[in-house]
């Protein structure tokens, strides 16, 4: 019932390759086919149904998918959970207390199991009295307890149901983020191919792109920076490609100017999406710019006190774990600062991430644009460090693509950045790092002040 517009169109698209996962193919009328499968298997031998709270533990698998489109069908609310990342998988448990646990391992095998520590949380019998499917999304975590955001998926899959252009697509980002998930069903809704990954290598992903003659690669800064580092891009054919989609954090300007020149052919796009309200439609002021349109059907975007918010229809009904930060009216309060030029906007940071100098307020991103131009600089990360007399000092890990006398390399950094930053943006305490720390989500990881 709920997702009946997508079976019309996998029968529509019956002999079409759906999924390519590991070395083989599938149709979609095998993922149909499969879909059936597991619904009348979870409903017949396990009792799912509406209104159960299932997590669902995989990665982008023939059988992960498959599961994933029959519980939205039989009425459940599902946690996805990324089954190659397991360090906090009881944390993520405990947070969302869900009926019955799916596992689908990297071999695609598929294990389940009751869980007796299930509650129903106000916002599961909302879901429960509307009889809608639901959706549990966790944030990135990157500082404190992750917060459990809830969707009723009903607001999520309607956007799907307006026809794209199909590509075959890469899917990059994670099972648990709906970025990947966002990807995937755009991608199925129009009949493209998804072609899945193992590992999230530079030559790894080139590698696929060449084989699979893919055409659209979502990405995150953080990874197309290791790609221009690696030149993975020079031993692979990547001619296939025609978009490469980047979000989840701010790209810098020199990263994205270095990629049009490397990258001629291809359209650059640049996403924006929170696991709060959905994905939105963006349109960049011009190609290599990082002003962008925001909204599209179903969204309202404004900035207040240079904080965007943005009204959704497809906006979570509440965190399980934590109040949600809407306005009076209805906006929910992003933390990205962002700058207007009319009808665009350009995201600078997370409020959560300035630092602040003697009462100056600084971003990290402005700095790091300026140390990402300085030769032989592979990566750096800037953050704040206490300080008894200014509140804060900047500190940067910097690292380097050859190896390079240290107190030569400090120098001419603080040179370099006397001419473009005013001089309480410089850094005060320079790290050479053989690199900088990532998530599995490849955004460069929080540094607590």
């Amino acid at each position: 019932m709920h997702t009946d517009f997508l079976k019309k169109e996998f029968e529509k698209y019956s002999d079409i390759t759906a999924l390519i996962f590991g070395e083989t193919s599938y149709s979609y009328k095998s993922l149909l086919e499969n879909i059936n499968f597991r619904k009348e298997n979870l409903s017949q031998n396990y009792g799912i149904g509406s209104g159960t709270t299932a997590a669902l533990e995989g990665d982008f698998s023939f059988n992960s998918i498959s599961i994933f489109l029959a519980l939205a069908e039989l009425g459940c609310i599902t946690v996805p959970l990324n089954y190659g990342n397991r360090k906090n998988r009881n944390e993520l448990l405990e947070i969302s207390k869900p009926e019955i646990v799916i596992s689908v391992n990297e071999n695609d095998q598929v294990d389940i199991t009751n869980n007796d520590d299930y509650n129903r949380h106000e916002l599961i019998e909302i879901l429960r009295k509307r009889k809608h499917p639901g959706l549990i999304l966790f944030s990135s975590g990157t500082s404190g307890k992750p917060k459990a955001a809830v969707h009723d998926f009903t607001g999520l899959l309607k956007k799907f149901e307006t026809k794209r252009e199909a590509y075959i697509t890469l899917n990059f980002l994670l099972f648990d983020h709906w970025g990947g998930l966002n990807t995937l069903f755009h991608t199925l809704s129009n009949g493209g191919t998804v072609v899945t990954v193992s590992e999230r290598t530079p030559d790894y992903i080139c590698s696929l792109i060449e084989r699979h003659r893919v055409e659209l690669l979502p990405s995150s800064p953080t990874f197309l920076n290791l790609l221009l580092i690696s030149e993975a891009y020079k031993r692979h054919d990547l001619s296939s490609l025609k978009i490469i989609s980047y979000g989840t954090e701010p790209m810098s300007e020199s990263t994205l100017k270095s990629l049009n020149k490397i990258f001629a052919g291809v359209k650059f796009r640049q996403t924006y999406g929170l696991i709060e309200v959905g994905v939105l439609r963006t349109r960049s002021k011009e190609d290599g710019s990082l002003w962008l349109k925001l909204g599209g059907e179903g969204f309202d975007v404004r900035v207040s006190e240079n904080v965007l918010e943005i009204k959704s229809d497809s906006a979570i009904l509440g965190y399980l774990n934590y109040p949600a930060p809407f306005t009076s009216d209805g906006y929910f309060i992003t933390g990205d600062y962002a700058e207007t030029d009319g009808e665009y906007y350009r995201i600078i940071g997370r409020k959560s991430d300035l630092i602040n100098i003697g009462g100056e307020k600084v971003f990290p991103a402005e700095i790091e644009n300026v140390i990402r131009d300085i030769e032989n600089v592979a990566e750096v990360q800037v953050y704040g460090e206490k300080n008894p007399i200014t509140g804060n000092i900047i500190c940067a890990n910097v690292s380097l693509i050859r190896p390079e006398d240290k107190v030569k390399f400090r120098s001419r950094l603080k040179k370099f950045c006397r001419e473009r930053l005013q001089e309480f943006k410089i850094p005060t305490k320079i790290n050479i790092v053989e690199s900088i720390n990532v998530s599995e989500r490849f955004k460069k990881k929080h540094i607590q002040n």
